[in-house]
């Protein structure tokens, strides 16, 4: 049996809120993924982009990955990171449309603003995931002090003398220069 906010406390943000807006980005990215694959020409067309159908694919691709890691994830702080880096790879490739020649700019705004509201709202929603997570940092290990020889340095000096090496270990009577 489930209980209210349970999925919230088991990913350790005590903001139910926030968890639903990441799982809802999760979904959008999926959604938008399945679109890019499925509309690459017509949503390049609209967008003066001609050209970039297999770029807008791949995006679609990373976004379908980027929600499922939000959905599956215990920790979404991560790909929602993800998802903003994407945004920045979108709004840098629409950018590319910026200019003269561009018939269809007006879209292409739209588009950006668009890119960039939801860029503003993935960030917004990252940096609360980043100040609730609970999880207490390790300390990092301090190994100043040691040396990788357990019984000290001045044990292992000779301490090979008497090693016998494998035949396996030695080198090839046919790879020596010349007969010992």
């Amino acid at each position: 049996m489930r209980y209210e906010g349970e999925r919230s406390r088991r990913r350790g943000h005590p903001d139910e809120a926030t968890d639903r807006l990441a799982r809802g980005l999760g979904w959008f990215s999926i959604g938008l993924g399945l679109f890019e694959l499925a509309a690459a020409r017509s949503l390049t067309r609209n967008l003066g982009l001609d050209g970039q159908e297999d770029l807008v694919r791949a995006y679609g691709v990373r976004e379908i990955g980027t929600g499922i890691g939000l959905l599956a994830a215990e920790d979404p702080a991560p790909w929602v990171w993800g998802r903003v880096a994407g945004d920045v790879l979108d709004l840098a490739t629409l950018a590319t449309g910026l200019h003269g020649r561009n018939r269809r700019l007006d879209n292409l705004t739209i588009a950006m603003a668009a890119v960039a509201g939801v860029t503003a709202l993935d960030v917004v929603c990252a940096e609360t995931l980043r100040r609730e997570t609970r999880r207490p940092l390790r300390p990092l290990a301090d190994y100043r002090g040691r040396t990788g020889y357990p019984k000290g340095i001045r044990a292992s000096h000779g301490a090979a003398r008497d090693l016998d090496v494998p035949r396996a270990f030695r080198t090839p009577d046919a790879l020596r220069p010349y007969a010992a």
